[in-house]
Order: C-alpha cells, then structure tokens, then sequence
C-alpha cells in the first residue's frame, strides 16, 4: 500500500485534491500568474478554476468566471497554508515510522468482509471452538 492510498497518485496530486475549495495562485509556462477558487483538480492536474484573476506577462489583469487550466501549461502552484496540517501527511508520517504499515483501520477488513475472513480464521485454528473436528470423528 502506497502513503496515500491504492489509487497509485502520487504526494502533489492528492495534495492538489485536497485544496479543492480554496484560493491558490498558479503560474503558467507563458507566464501568467493566475489566483482563483480551486473548484477542481484531476488526477493529471488539469484544473478547474473559478472567479480567476489573470495578470498576463505585462501585468494586465482580467477577471475570468471561469477557467480550465491544462496540467501540462503550469510551472508552478502556491497552496494556502493551512493545508500544512493535511491528514496526508499524519499518513506519512506514521508510514515512515512503522517501515510502510497502514496505519490502524485502514485497509482493514468491515462488514461483510470482515466476518469472512473471521470465520476463515477459526477454520484454520480447529473450528468453531473446537466443536468440528472434520468428518466422521
């Protein structure tokens, strides 16, 4: 199991999905600077933003509703800083301590799955209390 979870996305993209929400500032390979609401961000970085403010090159500024950003255009991106405490990385933090172990609960098994693999386990200690031995004895 990776730090961040199973679906093999690396650190800055689910840091990325964790800004969702919030007000970041991007600047892009032809160097514009851009500072909107983060509505959404995709796995490949591509963002959504809304009621953006462009400065181009020269620093003009427009207004923009709405803004659909190619992962491949940026250069960079400046976060807010309150997600310095994002749980991502109590999850690291406790991957780096216990040599890559999830952390307690997660990827453990609920429900429906969880009394399968109980039930499992008593077969491979003797039965259910040892009432079942196998057949005929």
């Amino acid at each position: 199991m990776s730090v961040v979870g199973n679906n093999r996305v690396g650190i800055p993209i689910v840091l990325l999905h964790d800004c969702e929400g919030s007000v970041i500032t991007i600047e892009t390979k032809n160097g514009e600077m851009i500072r909107g609401l983060l509505f959404e961000a995709e796995d490949m970085m591509n963002l959504y933003i809304k009621n953006a403010v462009v400065w181009n090159v020269h620093g003009v500024k427009r207004k923009v509703d709405q803004l659909y950003l190619r992962g491949r255009e940026i250069l960079f991106i400046v976060i807010p800083q309150m997600l310095r405490h994002a749980p991502m990385f109590q999850r690291i933090k406790h991957w780096r301590k216990h040599g890559g172990a999830p952390p307690e609960g997660v990827g453990a098994a609920v429900g429906q799955a969880a009394a399968i693999l109980r039930k499992a386990d008593e077969r491979r200690r003797g039965g259910f209390g040892g009432r079942f031995r196998g057949r005929g004895g």
